[in-house]
């Protein structure tokens, strides 16, 4: 009789891409041959070589318990969109989520491709710490009815629904008026998040362990169209003016969506639910930034000064 493993991981892949679940079967057999079980959605295991591999346990991702309950962890192989559906799946149970880069910028990635083989290492080793991820909760009323309700990592936006026609909002915060709008729409994001739609809508960069929420406008049409920064209890609510005849959306991390007629009301606040990630490695956020927006650093002396102070060696 074949033993129950003590130890599972839920492994995530890309969906549509060849070499993620080529790698992906890798990662299981390797895991499995450790002696660590592995678990993969049901989705994932149709015709492909992850379902090829003894052993590989399907999991439902449409039950009312999480996918990743009674793991240790989430790992992830994709860029940030398919991390962000490993969140998805793991809402709810606490476990922690690693990720492993195959996409392009890969900002919520732990890991590169070239690192895979260490990475599974370090996860039968149980080498990694974990660290929690300030997460938002969304809900949009109509007529004071909710219509949604969803959660979000990176950001929640409010954006207009027909590319011809501009959409008017006024914004809340903390329960007063903030200002009335013609926009594109407007960004509310986490400090994770802050790296992402955020950044490229004109926001600032905001280090992860910064207890903050940010709200950036999406080509507003006004003086006063400036990111704001606020602390972690305050509350956004984004009203779409009834005056006007443009409808909008409401998307989370991209992912998810609803359409929002005039008169909707959307209210967004940190939620009480963090998520937990996983981390391999020690260096600063800083050094994150760099490489993933491949910045120039050549000609800095930081390390040779401090040797030189200390009395270790010269420049």
């Amino acid at each position: 009789m074949t033993s129950t493993p003590s130890r599972r991981i839920l492994l995530v892949t890309h969906l549509w891409r060849a070499d993620a679940q080529e790698l992906a079967a890798g990662v299981a057999t390797r895991l499995i041959a450790a002696g660590v079980g592995v678990s993969a959605p049901r989705d994932e295991l149709v015709d492909t070589p992850l379902a090829r591999v003894p052993g590989v346990l399907a999991v439902d991702t449409d039950a009312d318990e999480s996918a990743a309950a009674g793991c240790e962890l989430v790992c992830v192989l994709g860029g940030d969109g398919t991390i962000l559906r490993g969140a998805e799946l793991s809402r709810g149970s606490g476990v922690p989520l690693l990720g492993v880069n195959l996409g392009h910028v890969g900002f919520l990635a732990e890991a590169e491709r070239e690192d895979l083989d260490a990475t599974v290492e370090r996860i039968v080793a149980r080498e990694y710490h974990v660290e929690e991820r300030t997460t938002l909760e969304v809900r949009a009323e109509e007529d004071g009815r909710t219509v949604f309700q969803s959660w979000a990592l990176n950001e929640v936006t409010v954006e207009k629904a027909s590319r011809e026609r501009m959409l008017e909002l006024t914004v809340e915060i903390d329960g007063r008026p903030l200002s009335t709008w013609g926009c594109d729409g407007v960004v509310m994001a986490t400090p994770t998040g802050s790296t992402a739609y955020a950044f490229s809508a004109g926001g600032p960069v905001v280090w992860p362990d910064v207890k903050a929420l940010m709200l950036v406008p999406i080509s507003a049409h006004a003086l006063f169209a400036r990111p704001v920064v606020v602390g972690p209890q305050s509350r956004f609510v984004v009203e779409v003016l009834a005056q006007t005849d443009a409808h909008g959306v409401v998307w989370c991390d991209g992912r998810r969506a609803v359409g929002l007629p005039p008169g909707a009301r959307i209210h967004v606040r940190r939620s009480d639910e963090p998520v937990r990630l996983a981390r391999l490695n020690s260096g600063g956020f800083t050094d994150r930034l760099v490489e993933k927006f491949d910045l120039p650093v050549e000609g800095w002396r930081g390390a040779a000064r401090r040797q030189l102070a200390q009395g270790d060696g010269s420049p």
